[in-house]
């Protein structure tokens, strides 16, 4: 405070504000001041357009008065005569409108009532030679009016006026309209200077403001920034080292009350003797194990559980690890029998030199410990339904083998059996003696020899190709194709896009032959389709094949979940051919847009190597 009572900022303040005050009302003033003499000015000027298009206007519509007079003198046609006199008359109206309304104002064209001298001097001359050319116009138009079929020599003394006024009326318009345009360029130009000396002016105040009040207003304000900086300082100082001597003394002291309480509310804490007598039990400790602070001498392992086991158990790990510490799970019994699981960490410590105490810090993992109980319940569960479900698939597996191989004898039974037999009854019931009997016969034992060398062909292709033995995947796929091609009529194409033709491992191969002549012979059994494509493409890493048919295709929801058994026990042992050599299969399928099977094998460990 100073002696007269007002603070520094206050006296600061009052003295910008008076300052602003006046520097603001300045600008203004002359802001307000500056738009009134422009306002002014341009009200003014709002009209000079308007009289100059007018008095333009004047010498067209002159012009066209002319034109029509003398139009009409060469024309013999009463329609065209009162045609014209109909222009002539309306283009006389607004001619002589405009002529007065420059002259004394008008509301309705934006023409001021106040001409200069100069207009006014020049309209005087005009007036006569207009008047000449109205009245000469004024008497056509009334001669037609009463005479419409009158000669057109009564109309030669009009038409002579009119001709001979209308180039003086031209000239002396030409010269109003200039006087016009000059005096409101000479209007601009005035406006021009009065912005330039209002902008002058402007910057005058500006600058003035800024010498005589802004500038040492700074001076005023930085030099008291500096005193208040200073005494700020200096108050800051004193109040730091005031703090620096109360946090010191009670620094200590809120540090291991803060530590205490913390461990006390969030930690399962507990101080203990080597001998297990309790020094100090934390309040959650406490609360859980519902432990009265007044029982001193309780023993650690008593407290954690009322069941003889477990507190042997916690006894031999304090009696074991109290001069090496230990951390680990620990399950604890609470007097109302629920099960406590403590993640707990024995630590070594020594209060003073001759006295040594077990820290005991403990967090509580039941939660964590019952889902870790259960994810262990469940694996094992899952394992069990795996390996169930392994059990399953290898029974369905030898099942279908077994089915296989009794399809296998039937066919041979069924088929080949009886055609050989038949081959034989055939070949006993020759009779050379009848050639043309004989001859017959034996063409019927060629055909029946084909049929049987083709069934035989079928059944070992099915079983074991030797394509795939001796030149490897490729071939062997190519050969399936044009025999299954053949055998039911259907088109079926292979398309090498890499052209691949590496050897892998047999039980590669073998698999991946499996699972192409199950994908083949699925579309030709259920697919109803008539063309199947077979694409195969590799890269450094993979190979893949992909098998396309335009069948009736299906939805492939309903045979995902292989492990209830949709889909049929064919996609189940595909699914497992290609899980045996690591590759991965999919199928993609529209009802009404065909099926499309695609396996990817990887390529790296499965070569063979020369």
């Amino acid at each position: 405070m100073t002696k007269h009572g007002n603070s520094l900022d206050q006296r600061t303040f009052d003295k910008l504000s008076r300052l602003y005050i006046i520097a603001l009302s300045a600008i203004a003033v002359s802001v307000i001041v500056s738009q009134i003499l422009i306002r002014n000015h341009l009200s003014n000027q709002e009209t000079d357009s308007s009289v100059i298009n007018v008095a333009g206007r004047q010498r067209m519509l002159s012009q066209k008065l002319t034109k029509n007079v003398v139009s009409l003198s060469a024309e013999n046609s009463v329609e065209t005569r009162i045609l014209i006199k109909n222009k002539i008359k309306e283009t006389l109206k607004l001619w002589e409108l405009s002529h007065h309304a420059l002259q004394n104002g008008s509301d309705s064209l934006g023409l001021p009532e106040d001409n200069t001298d100069e207009i006014r001097a020049r309209f005087s001359v005009l007036n006569p030679v207009f008047d000449k050319i109205s009245f000469a116009s004024q008497s056509i138009v009334s001669k037609i009016e009463a005479y419409p079929e009158l000669d057109l020599q009564n109309f030669n003394s009009e038409v002579e006026l009119v001709k001979n006024n209308e180039d003086d009326f031209l000239l002396m318009m030409d010269d109003i309209v200039n006087q016009y345009d000059l005096e409101a360029e000479k209007k601009v130009n005035w406006l021009r200077r009065l912005e330039s000396w209002l902008t002058a002016l402007t910057l005058i105040i500006l600058l003035g403001e800024f010498l005589l009040i802004f500038w040492p207003a700074a001076k005023s304000v930085k030099s008291t920034l500096s005193e208040l900086l200073y005494a700020e300082k200096r108050a800051k100082k004193m109040a730091f080292d005031a703090d620096e001597l109360s946090l010191a003394k009670e620094k200590s002291i809120k540090e291991l009350r803060a530590l205490s309480r913390a461990m006390d509310d969030t930690l399962l804490f507990a101080r203990i003797l080597q001998n297990g007598h309790i020094v100090h039990m934390g309040n959650k400790f406490s609360r859980l194990f519902n432990y009265s602070k007044l029982n001193e001498k309780g023993l650690f392992w008593t407290v954690l559980s009322p069941i003889e086991s477990e507190q042997i158990v916690i006894e031999d790990l304090i009696v074991k690890h109290k001069k090496t510490g230990w951390q680990g799970e620990v399950k604890a019994t609470t007097k109302e029998r629920f099960d406590v699981w403590l993640e707990m960490a024995i630590i070594p410590y020594s209060p003073t030199e001759d006295r040594s105490e077990l820290l005991i810090i403990a967090s509580e993992i039941t939660d964590r410990k019952a889902a870790q109980l259960e994810i262990d319940r469940l694996t094992t569960a899952s394992f069990e339904e795996k390996m169930n479900q392994q059990k399953i698939i290898a029974s369905k597996i030898i099942e279908n083998q077994e089915k296989e191989q009794n399809r296998i004898a039937k066919d041979v039974h069924d088929g080949i059996g009886q055609m050989l037999t038949g081959l034989k009854y055939n070949l006993e019931s020759i009779d050379m003696n009848h050639v043309e009997k004989a001859s017959s016969k034996i063409e019927n034992l060629k055909a029946l020899a084909s049929d049987i060398i083709k069934g035989i062909r079928t059944a070992t292709f099915n079983l074991a190709p030797p394509e795939l033995t001796d030149h490897g995947i490729v071939p062997a796929i190519v050969k399936l194709t044009q025999e299954l091609a053949k055998l039911t009529g259907k088109q079926i194409m292979l398309f090498n896009k890499t052209d691949f033709n590496q050897r892998l491992d047999s039980l590669v191969e073998i698999n991946i032959y499996r699972i192409t002549q199950e994908a083949i012979n699925n579309a030709i059994k259920y697919a109803e389709t008539s063309h199947i494509l077979v694409s195969l493409s590799h890269s450094k890493d993979i190979l893949s094949i992909v098998i396309d048919d335009n069948g009736k295709g299906f939805d492939p929801n309903k045979v995902k979940n292989v492990k209830n058994g949709d889909g049929g026990m064919g996609m189940t042992f595909m699914r497992e051919r290609i899980k045996y050599i690591d590759g991965r299969f999919f199928i993609n399928s529209e009802i009404g847009k065909g099926t499309r099977v695609t396996l990817n094998i990887p390529l790296k460990g499965k070569l063979k190597t020369n």
